[in-house]
C-alpha cells in the first residue's frame, strides 16, 4: 500500500515536473487539478442542472447569448490570427465554451446536451491544457488555428440563431458548418498521421493522441450528420 502511495506521489511529480517550464506559471497550467475540479464541476451541471430546472421556467438569455457568441466568435478570430502566441487562450477559449452546456440547460434545451456535445467539450478541455502544458507552440499551432477558424463561424451562427425565431431563415447553412467541422478533422488527422512517417520533433506519442482523438470525433459528427440530415429524408422517401 505504501509502495502505491509513493508511486501515485512520484507519477503526480512527474506530471508537474515533465511539462513545458514556459507555461508553468500560466494559470491552471502548472497541476492538473484545477481542470480536473472544473471537468468534475462541469459533469455536475450536467446532471444536476436539469433537475434544478425541471420545475423552473425556461431562461430566454437572448442578450445575454448575443453577448457571449458574439465575444466567442472575437476571441475565436483573434485566436486565428495570432495562433502562434496565443496557445494559453486557446486553452482558456476551451474553458469558456463549456459555459455553451450551461445555456443548453438554463434554456431547457436538453436534447442539446448530447453525448457528443458532453464527450468534445470535456474532452478538450485536458487535451489543451495537455498541449499547454507539455508542448506548447509548434505542431500544435496547426490544430488550433484550425479550430478557431471554424469556431468564427459556429459562433457566428449561434449569435445568429440567439436573436430570435425571425432569423432562422438565414441560418439554411447549419449543414455546411458541420461539414466544415468534418473537414478540420480529416485535416488534423491527416496533419497528425503525417508526423508519425517524416523527422517532426513534436512527440510521436502526441501525435498518435491526437489522430485517435480525432478519429473519435470523426466517427461521432459522422453519426449526428447522418441522424440530422439524411435519416428523416430517407425515411419521407420510404
Amino acid at each position: 500500500m505504501a509502495s502505491t502511495w509513493q508511486k501515485a506521489q512520484e507519477f503526480y511529480s512527474w506530471v508537474l515536473e515533465s511539462g513545458d517550464p514556459r507555461t508553468a506559471p500560466w494559470p491552471l497550467v502548472h497541476s492538473p487539478l484545477p481542470v480536473t475540479l472544473l471537468f468534475a464541476s462541469y459533469l455536475s451541471v450536467v446532471k444536476l442542472g436539469p433537475l434544478y430546472m425541471r420545475q423552473r421556467k425556461a431562461l430566454e438569455l437572448r442578450g445575454l447569448l448575443i453577448a457571449y457568441n458574439l465575444t466567442m466568435m472575437a476571441l475565436s478570430s483573434y485566436m486565428f490570427y495570432e495562433m502562434a502566441r496565443v496557445c494559453w487562450w486557446f486553452f482558456f477559449s476551451k474553458v469558456i465554451e463549456l459555459l455553451d452546456t450551461v445555456f443548453f440547460i438554463l434554456r431547457k434545451k436538453q436534447e442539446q446536451v448530447t453525448f457528443l456535445h458532453v464527450y468534445h467539450h470535456g474532452t478538450m478541455l485536458f487535451n489543451w491544457w495537455s498541449g499547454v502544458k507539455y508542448v506548447p507552440g509548434g505542431q500544435a499551432f496547426f490544430i488550433g488555428m484550425l479550430n478557431s477558424f471554424v469556431h468564427i463561424f459556429m459562433y457566428g451562427y449561434y449569435a445568429l440563431a440567439s436573436l430570435g425565431p425571425q432569423m432562422h431563415r438565414y441560418l439554411w447553412w447549419k449543414r455546411y458548418l458541420t461539414i466544415m467541422q468534418l473537414c478540420q478533422f480529416v485535416a488534423i488527422a491527416a496533419h497528425s498521421s503525417y508526423n508519425l512517417f517524416t523527422e517532426c520533433p513534436f512527440p510521436d506519442g502526441f501525435n498518435t493522441a491526437v489522430f485517435l482523438y480525432i478519429l473519435s470525433l470523426i466517427a461521432l459528427f459522422l453519426h449526428f450528420y447522418y441522424r440530422t440530415y439524411l435519416k428523416g429524408k430517407q425515411e419521407k422517401l420510404t
